[in-house]
């Protein structure tokens, strides 16, 4: 009995703690936002008052640097000044700032120029609660332009929550060494949060090889998810050669007999994804991938390539899929 005793002691006084800290921690954090994104107003506001706005601003800056630094120590350097002021002008309204954010989230969200890019980074980031490595490695990866297409509603699709090409690097593969479907399936499985990450908003695992039976075969499905947001099931077939017809034909029945036996009241149509080392467009677009909206299929690159290699590619794909939808169109 003593031990039970002891042990719910322990527990209570250890919620009261972490509560006790986190609460520390949020209104720590609060205080720094709003400390740093006033420094910031004030210094665009003096700056402004210049005429000539660049030099007047570099100068104020360092001269304010040496002031605060000699008053108040470490924190308030050139570059952590011109940060406050990118965050003054990236977001000049202090109600909006979330306090689920840390000034290292803002930091790197204010650097993003385009206000479109910042606020789809900042949404997805809330949303998903990234912490600041997770926020650094979408952007440095361009996850922005890698997403199928944008919304331009408040509706949710799938063409909005999917990229092209994935980066896998997370998943310790080597991009010049044959590796099996099974290899690939087996490091997903390891890597599986990282995996939902980077695959994108609203995917649950559900599971890895499900069997599906019919009168006369049975089936394997590679992996299967669910998405809260589409409410539907997603499967995922992988690839790690080209892509053919008769991959096609496969994820196509998967899919349709997925709707047959699986889906239930309440869930919307399959979605068939085709995650594949190489993308063969021709194929691609002479086949059921071009005429229904619930099958897709993506490439996936197991390196992180370098910004201008991945604008390239990411540029080629938009153009083609753009075309597409235009000849989709009736």
């Amino acid at each position: 009995m003593m031990e039970v005793s002891e042990s719910s002691l322990f527990h209570s006084i250890k919620d009261i703690i972490q509560q006790s800290r986190e609460k520390v921690f949020r209104i720590a954090n609060s205080t720094l936002l709003l400390t740093y994104w006033q420094i910031g107003k004030l210094i665009v506001e003096d700056e402004q008052k210049g005429k000539e706005r660049a030099e007047y601003g570099s100068y104020i800056l360092k001269n304010l640097s040496r002031q605060l630094t000699t008053e108040f120590g470490k924190g308030f350097d050139y570059t952590n000044l011109s940060n406050m002021r990118k965050f003054y002008q990236a977001f000049p309204i202090v109600d909006t700032l979330s306090q689920q954010l840390s000034w290292s989230h803002y930091r790197l969200l204010a650097s993003q120029n385009d206000k479109t890019k910042r606020n789809y980074y900042l949404t997805e980031a809330i949303a998903n609660n990234w912490n600041v490595r997770d926020l650094k490695r979408q952007i440095n990866s361009l996850a922005y332009e890698r997403v199928l297409e944008h919304r331009k509603t408040s509706e949710e699709t799938i063409q909005n929550i999917l990229k092209d090409p994935y980066i896998f690097e997370f998943l310790g593969l080597k991009p010049d060494e044959k590796i099996s479907e099974k290899d690939l399936e087996t490091s997903i499985i390891d890597h599986i949060q990282k995996f939902l990450l980077e695959f994108g908003k609203g995917f649950a695992f559900v599971a890895r090889h499900q069997h599906i039976a019919t009168d006369t075969s049975d089936f394997y499905i590679d992996l299967v998810f669910y998405n809260y947001i589409l409410k539907c099931f997603v499967l995922i077939d992988l690839k790690t050669g080209e892509l053919s017809h008769q991959d096609i034909g496969q994820i196509d029945m998967y899919v349709r007999m997925y709707d047959d036996l699986k889906r239930i009241e309440g869930d919307n149509p399959t979605i068939g994804i085709l995650l594949c080392s190489e993308k063969d467009e021709t194929i691609v677009k002479y086949s059921v991938l071009n005429d229904r909206n619930n099958l897709f299929a993506s490439q996936y690159l197991l390196y992180l390539p370098k910004e201008e290699e991945l604008k390239e590619l990411i540029d080629q794909d938009r153009i083609r899929f753009e075309l597409d939808q235009d000849q989709s169109k009736p």
